[in-house]
C-alpha cells in the first residue's frame, strides 16, 4: 500500500503542475494577444529588398498587395504613400536657421499609434500637421545637440515650434507652415495626413496614383511562424524588430512548457512507481491468482479488482487536481484583472479536457500492464 500511496501523491503533484501551467497560459495569453490585449495587435512593415539599381525597382503590384492581404495572419493592411514632389523644411532655433531637404509619407489613419483631433487637411489650408518618430527627438537630444552646442528640447517645446515648409513641383511652388503634433513609436518616418498627401501628389506631381514600396500589416501575433515563412518564400523583408507582445508570448510559452515538462516528469515517475507496485502486488499474490484461475475465474475477472483500485485512484487524482487548479486560479485571477484594469473571464475547459485525457491515458496503461501480468501468470500455469 505504501507504493500505491507514493504513486498517488507523485501523480497528483504532476497533474496539478501540468494543469496549472495550462490554466495559467489560457488566462494570461489573452492579455498578450487579441483585441483586448494589454499590448494590442502588432504592426509589421514590409518591403522588397533593393537588388538592382533603378527607379521603382522594389514596388508592390496590385496583385501582390491583394495576395498579401488575403493571408490568414493579416488582420488589416495599409500602403505607405510618399511625396512625389520636392519638400524643403526650415526652422529658426536658438538664433540659427536650420534647413534641409526632406520628404513626407502618409498611411491610413487607423495605422497611426496616436490620437490627434487636428489630424486632417482641407484643400486651401496653409497649415500641415506633422508626426515624427520619437527616436528623431532622442537622436537630436542625445546626439546632435551635444556636438553642435545646442540645448536639448522637450516634446512640448518642439510642438510649439513653427516649421517653414516649401513644396514645389509640376510648375507650382508654395509656402506652408507645419507643426509637429505628435510622436510615433510605431512608424519611423515623417507623417502627414493621407488627405494632404493625396491632394499634394495630384497638385505638385500631377498624379493620383503611385507605386507602393512599403506596406504596413496589422497582425495579432508577430511571432507566428507562418509570417516568417511567407516573407522568406516571397522575398520580402520585415523592417521592424520582433514585437514586444511576440517576445512576451514566447516567454510565456517557454515558461508554460517548462512547467508542463516538470509535471510530466512527475507523472511519468508516478507511472513507473505504479507499474512496479502492481507487479510487486501481483507477484506476492501469484499463488492466489493461479488458484482463482484453476477454479474457473477468467483473466478479466481476476484483473477487475486491481483495475478498479487504479481507476478509483486516477479518478480521485483528477478530481483533486481540478479542485487544486481552481483554487490556484482564484488566487491569481484577481491580480490579473486589476493589472489589466478589466475583469478577466476564462474557463477551465482546457484544463479539464487535458486532465481527463491524461487520466484516461494513465488508466488505460494501468489496465494494459495489469492484464498483461495476469495473462503471463495464466500462461505460466
Amino acid at each position: 500500500m505504501g507504493e500505491l500511496l507514493v504513486f498517488f501523491l507523485t501523480n497528483l503533484i504532476g497533474m496539478v503542475i501540468m494543469l496549472s501551467g495550462i490554466q495559467i497560459y489560457r488566462d494570461v495569453k489573452p492579455m498578450l494577444t487579441g483585441e483586448k490585449s494589454l499590448i494590442g495587435n502588432e504592426y509589421i512593415i514590409i518591403t522588397k529588398p533593393v537588388e538592382r539599381i533603378g527607379y521603382n525597382a522594389n514596388q508592390f503590384s496590385e496583385d501582390e498587395i491583394a495576395k498579401i492581404s488575403e493571408q490568414e495572419f493579416v488582420e488589416s493592411l495599409g500602403a505607405f504613400s510618399s511625396s512625389q514632389y520636392e519638400v524643403y523644411g526650415s526652422v529658426m532655433f536658438s538664433g540659427r536657421k536650420l534647413s534641409t531637404m526632406m520628404f513626407f509619407e502618409a498611411v491610413p489613419d487607423e495605422f497611426i499609434d496616436i490620437e490627434i483631433e487636428d489630424w486632417k487637411f482641407n484643400k486651401g489650408d496653409k497649415h500641415i500637421p506633422i508626426i515624427i518618430p520619437r527616436n528623431y527627438l532622442n537622436l537630436y537630444n542625445f546626439g546632435f545637440s551635444n556636438t553642435q552646442g545646442l540645448p536639448q528640447i522637450t516634446e512640448s517645446l518642439i510642438k510649439s515650434v513653427e516649421l517653414g515648409i516649401r513644396l514645389s513641383g509640376n510648375m507650382h511652388k508654395e509656402e506652408y507652415t507645419g507643426h509637429i503634433v505628435g510622436f510615433s513609436d510605431r512608424l519611423n518616418t515623417i507623417l502627414v495626413p493621407m488627405s494632404f498627401m493625396q491632394w499634394a501628389n495630384e497638385y505638385f506631381a500631377g498624379t493620383t496614383t503611385q507605386e507602393v514600396s512599403r506596406l504596413i500589416l496589422e497582425v495579432s501575433n508577430p511571432g507566428d511562424p507562418k509570417i516568417t515563412e511567407y516573407l522568406a518564400n516571397n522575398g520580402l523583408v520585415a523592417e521592424e524588430k520582433p514585437a514586444e507582445s511576440s517576445k512576451a508570448l514566447f516567454l510565456l510559452q517557454l515558461s508554460v512548457s517548462t512547467v508542463v515538462a516538470i509535471g510530466l516528469i512527475f507523472s511519468i515517475l508516478s507511472i513507473v512507481i505504479l507499474t512496479l507496485s502492481i507487479y510487486l502486488i501481483l507477484q506476492k499474490n501469484v499463488d492466489k491468482l493461479e488458484n482463482l484461475m484453476l477454479i474457473g475465474y477468467t483473466t478479466h475477472q481476476v484483473a477487475t479488482p486491481y483495475i478498479a483500485i487504479t481507476a478509483c485512484m486516477n479518478i480521485m487524482i483528477f478530481i483533486i487536481s481540478i479542485i487544486s487548479v481552481a483554487v490556484i486560479k482564484d488566487a491569481y485571477i484577481g491580480f490579473l484583472s486589476s493589472f489589466a484594469n478589466s475583469e478577466i473571464k476564462t474557463t477551465m475547459a482546457a484544463s479539464i479536457i487535458a486532465g481527463l485525457a491524461i487520466c484516461s491515458a494513465i488508466t488505460m496503461f494501468n489496465i494494459y500492464i495489469i492484464r498483461r501480468k495476469i495473462s503471463k501468470i495464466t500462461i505460466k500455469r
